[in-house]
Order: C-alpha cells, then sequence, then structure tokens
C-alpha cells in the first residue's frame, strides 16, 4: 500500500482529490470544516517537501450545471485560514485555464480547481475528463475516503494514468487502517455497536461483520424489530415487520458463531414523538400500546456498560436512541462516556456513519474515541466488506 510518505515531492506537482464537500450557511460561510482539517496533514506534507498541491473536490450535486451557489471559491478563505498558506482559485478543473493555473504555480503554493461536478463527466466515470485531469500533477494523491466508493473520475479513473506515482493520503490511509483494526487486526473482544433506525440498512454490515467480532450490541430503532420477531410487546415503537424472520436469522447466525448479541432489556418510552412526551421507563416487551421506545433504559445501559469497559476494539455505528432530543440523548451520551472510559484503558474505538459521527460532534466525543470516520456512505461500504473503487485504484 503505497501511502504520502513513501514520496519526496520536491519541485513536484501533486494533483490531490480532497473531501471539501463542506456545509455552507446562507453566506457561504463553511458551517463545519472537519473534512478541510482532516485534508491539512497531506497538504503540509506536499509543500514541506518543497512542491505545490493542486486540490480538487466537489461541492453539493450541481449535475454537470455550473451553479455559482456551489463554487468552491466560497470555501477558499476558510481553506486558506486552515492550512496557513493563501489558497489560489481557478475557475475550471481542466483544459487551457486550469492548465495555465497550475503551470504558473511555484513551490509552496497551493491551487484549488473549481466544482468538479460542474461536469457531468466527472460522475460518469470519463476516461477523456481523467485523462485531463491527469496534466495537473505529477503525483495523485487520494485523501477522500467520503468520495472513495463512487467510481468517479478523479476518486478511480484518473489514478490510471499514474501508474508509479499514486499513493493515499494521511487521511484516506488512516481510515483504511482503522476500519483494518475492527475487521480484521483488531485485539479481541472485538465489539460492534450498531444503532439507528432499521434493521434492513444494516443487514449487510451486520452479515459481515458477525465473523469478526466477540459481542454485538444492538440499539435504537432496531432493537423492536429484534424483540417482538421473539414474541415481545413494541406498541407503537418503530418496527420492521417484514424484517421480522431475518431478525431471527440474525439471532441464529450470531449464537452458531459464538457471538453475544446485547439487546436493551428496558426503555425510556414516550406517549409522543416529542421533546416534552410524557415518559416512562418499562421492560422492552412490555410497552404499552400508545407508547413507543425512544432510548435505552437504566438496566440496558449497565449491561452495556459492562460489555464496553471489557471490550478492546469498538465500533460504534449509530445512536441508540432519539439523541435530537434532549429528553431522549441520554443513552446515547452514556455510551460515548463507556466508549471514552474504554478507549482511555487502551481500547481501540471506531466511530463512523452519519449520524453516530453527528451525536460524537454534539456531546464533544470526538477526542474522547481513537477515531472518528469522515466517510458515511464509504465506511458503511467498507464494513459491509466491499471493495471500494478509490481504493482499489491505488492499490492497481
Amino acid at each position: 500500500m503505497k501511502v504520502i510518505n513513501d514520496f519526496n515531492f520536491e519541485n513536484k506537482k501533486a494533483l490531490i482529490r480532497v473531501d471539501f464537500n463542506v456545509p455552507l450557511d446562507e453566506n457561504f460561510n463553511v458551517s463545519d470544516a472537519t473534512r478541510i482539517e482532516a485534508a491539512k496533514p497531506s497538504i503540509i506534507k506536499v509543500l514541506e517537501d518543497g512542491g505545490s498541491a493542486v486540490l480538487m473536490s466537489h461541492l453539493g450535486r450541481p449535475k454537470g450545471t455550473r451553479n455559482p451557489d456551489l463554487s468552491l471559491k466560497h470555501i477558499c478563505e476558510k481553506v486558506s485560514e486552515i492550512i496557513g498558506v493563501t489558497v489560489k482559485f481557478v475557475e475550471d478543473s481542466v483544459g487551457e485555464v486550469a492548465e495555465k493555473a497550475v503551470a504558473d504555480l511555484k513551490s509552496g503554493e497551493i491551487l484549488l480547481l473549481e466544482n468538479l461536478r460542474f461536469y457531468s463527466e466527472e460522475t460518469s466515470g470519463d476516461l477523456a475528463f481523467a485523462e485531463q485531469l491527469s496534466k495537473l500533477g505529477d503525483i495523485y494523491i487520494n485523501d477522500a475516503f467520503g468520495t472513495a466508493h463512487r467510481a468517479h473520475a478523479s476518486t478511480t479513473v484518473v489514478a490510471q494514468f499514474f501508474p508509479e506515482n499514486k499513493c493515499f493520503g494521511t487521511l484516506l490511509a488512516k481510515e483504511i487502517e482503522s476500519i483494518e483494526k475492527v475487521m480484521q487486526t483488531g485485539e479481541k473482544p472485538v465489539l460492534a455497536i450498531l444503532g439507528g433506525a432499521k434493521v434492513s440498512s444494516k443487514i449487510t454490515i451486520i452479515e459481515n461483520i458477525l465473523d469478526k467480532v466477540d459481542h454485538l450490541i444492538v440499539g435504537g430503532g432496531m432493537t423492536y424489530t429484534f424483540v417482538k420477531a421473539q414474541g415481545g410487546k413494541v406498541g407503537d415503537s418503530i418496527c420492521e415487520d417484514d424484517k421480522m424472520e431475518l431478525a431471527l436469522e440474525i439471532l441464529k447466525q450470531a449464537k452458531e458463531k459464538g457471538v453475544e448479541v446485547h439487546i436493551p432489556v428496558d426503555v425510556l418510552a414516550a406517549d409522543d414523538f416529542s421533546n416534552n412526551a410524557n415518559t416512562q421507563v418499562v421492560d422492552v416487551d412490555k410497552i404499552p400500546d400508545g407508547w413507543q421506545g425512544l432510548d435505552a433504559g437504566p438496566k440496558t445501559l449497565e449491561i452495556f456498560k459492562e460489555v464496553i469497559l471489557k471490550s478492546k476494539t469498538i465500533l460504534w455505528n449509530g445512536p441508540i436512541g432519539v439523541f435530537e432530543m434532549e429528553s431522549f440523548a441520554k443513552g446515547t451520551i452514556a455510551l460515548g462516556n463507556y466508549i471514552d472510559a474504554s478507549t482511555q484503558e487502551g481500547a481501540f474505538s471506531l466511530v463512523g456513519g452519519g449520524d453516530s459521527v453527528a451525536a460524537v460532534k454534539q456531546f464533544g466525543f470526538q477526542d474522547k474515541v481513537s477515531y472518528v470516520s469522515t466517510g458515511g456512505g464509504a465506511m458503511l461500504e467498507s464494513l459491509e466488506g466491499k471493495t471500494l473503487p478509490g481504493i482499489a485504484a491505488i492499490l492497481a
């Protein structure tokens, strides 16, 4: 696996695929710069070697049209501030204007190309477009884990024009290493915590990780499909009736593979999906009609705590309650605290997937776990055991 530290960039132009698909407010200010900060180490390495960096990214979904609201010029100032170097901008991604801007680039300088998705050829993985991009650098670096599951021109196809001069950036290498720790090399016992609303969205992950883990915690809305499948009463809780057989099959497979599955035993139930609803703690299989489970209960949290504290490798994907509402955030916060404690004792903890990453940021856990993944869809596909095209292209 070739990584950025295997190269010296002196007098070289590095073409870096970054993931600067960041949220902007109504005044086009970056409201969350996490992804820009994540790309900083790779960019700094190139500059410190005496090279220059040509950055390419997409922003939003302009679908092949030039939408000025989605121009990357809006983020130039923020990127300059974070990297500590004034970033130049060119209003094109390929062609004469872009090539001239790259030719004029001196060592120690950074150039940001315009939004790649202003061209439909980017998302279609067009070979000619990828070849045009390849003219903009001597060495290709993929540091965009968030788009590694897309076979786009800039994430996958362009790599073939750099047969010897391509590598993973610092961020992407860390993502690969973190997932490998959970899926292959992690110290046992290995624990996966899967939350979120639906079993259907996690089926392939569960099936793929049962061979890799010793413990599986099921939380969030998925809980009620498992409980109802085993004959429990779940009241008005979210439940996928058509996935109950599958839930039983998962439990059977887990037992055969020696995986301990931990499902909530009690929940905080509410008489309405509202922060101001009436609440009561009830057994998970005795939720009254008209009530719905919206967070884990105290007995459940004690069980989860014990499992988390004895685990040496932890994957957390999905919250265990409706954490967006303060009344039902306690379970997810408690989980974060247990994972923090386990990490302090030497466990490796990986958080991935949109909702769990949002929860980790909201409650200030991002520096208390070992690694927070930057790629939602890419992370999920990795956990499903798929080879991501953006990663395969560098390894080829």
